[in-house]
């Protein structure tokens, strides 16, 4: 599995309740994506916004962080994300009460 966090410097201005907006029309364009298995909006109080993404695989990922995907949020939220991989072995699941194994 692979973990993803994307995170960007969000307009100036732009505060939890507008983001909160943007992050709920954009959350079905996500659904049924393949290979994501996970992915949470983020939000902070310094102005940052991105997503934290949980994938099967890491080519699944990259599939979607494209340079022409960088041009359109860089365009959409007024700066270029930036965009870190990690190696994700083992996942705990409180709420479904697993613990789910990446060579499982």
């Amino acid at each position: 599995m692979i973990t993803v966090l994307v995170k960007f410097k969000l307009p100036e201005g732009v505060g939890s309740e507008q983001y909160d907006k943007t992050a709920i029309e954009a959350a079905p364009r996500f659904q049924g994506m393949a290979g994501l298995k996970t992915k949470y909006f983020l939000y902070n109080e310094e102005g940052y916004g991105g997503g934290f993404y949980v994938w099967e695989t890491r080519e699944q990922a990259e599939a979607l962080y494209t340079e022409a995907w960088a041009d359109t949020m860089e365009e959409r939220m007024g700066s270029r994300p930036d965009v870190t991989y990690f190696e994700t072995s083992v996942i705990v699941d409180n709420e479904g009460g697993a613990i789910q194994v990446a060579a499982e």
